[in-house]
């Protein structure tokens, strides 16, 4: 887990939120590709600020840089235009498809990147909490974070038990076929061990009383802070400047 005594990473999870909703608002306000892809930038000096770099870099190489590569590629083919920049038998690049694709992926980057980011540096537990904070039922809160937990935990449960296989002497690296031969019995014991799981949350949140009503008090706290309030302030107050440029610049 990161520093918890980072500034950034103590700020309120909405304050924390303010970043993509600056990012996904302010894209569409400046109208260039550049400004988009800034966000990038941007993102990596607060993910180094919060000591979260290398997570997030890892998650922008292995998750994101690919999958921006293809809709470039594709788009800049596709997209319709009388400009051919590059041509080779049947297919062709167009520059307005190659400027299609630049503000496509330049928006996809700068989206991306702000939620990667936000979810690296906010704990689910402290979206739960401070979704109940401003009303909703801790119900609904649970299930959300139940939902983020799921796929991490299956994720470990699994390498777990293919660890447990190479113990026993299974073969379980090597060919597509072998790595799947060693994958199909640990489906088993994987869905087994999901419904146990169930199980013993289902009785936990009993025995902590989670169908009550009433108010729920928590060991874990949170507190927005003056800062958490002139950061939120800050933030929309500049979408505004940036609303306004827009109107009465770029139109």
């Amino acid at each position: 887990m990161p520093n918890k005594g980072n500034f950034i990473l103590n700020l309120y999870p909405s304050t924390k939120f303010m970043l993509p909703l600056f990012v996904t608002i302010s894209i569409f306000l400046v109208p260039s590709y550049l400004y988009a892809y800034m966000m990038l930038p941007l993102c990596i000096v607060i993910a180094l600020n919060a000591g979260v770099a290398k997570q997030f870099l890892n998650l922008i190489i292995k998750g994101l840089l690919l999958l921006v590569l293809f809709i470039f590629i594709i788009q800049s083919v596709i997209a319709p235009g009388e400009e051919v920049l590059w041509s080779w038998g049947i297919i062709s690049i167009k520059e307005e498809g190659v400027m299609l694709s630049l503000t496509l992926t330049s928006r996809i980057v700068a989206i991306a990147s702000a939620f990667l980011l936000f979810f690296r540096i906010t704990s689910i537990r402290d979206v739960s909490q401070a979704l109940e904070k401003i009303g909703m039922s801790p119900k609904f809160s649970y299930a959300i974070l139940a939902t983020f937990q799921f796929i991490p935990e299956i994720s470990k449960r699994s390498k777990v038990i293919m660890d447990a296989q190479k113990a026993r002497g299974v073969e379980t690296e090597g060919s597509l076929l072998t790595r799947t031969k060693a994958f199909v019995p640990v489906l088993g014991p994987l869905v087994l061990s999901s419904i146990a799981n169930t199980e013993e949350r289902a009785i936990t949140l009993e025995t902590r009383a989670f169908s009550t009503k009433g108010k729920k008090t928590s060991l874990h706290e949170l507190h927005k802070t003056k800062i958490d309030m002139s950061i939120q302030i800050l933030v929309i107050i500049f979408i505004i400047f940036l609303a306004a440029g827009r109107i009465l610049i770029w139109n």
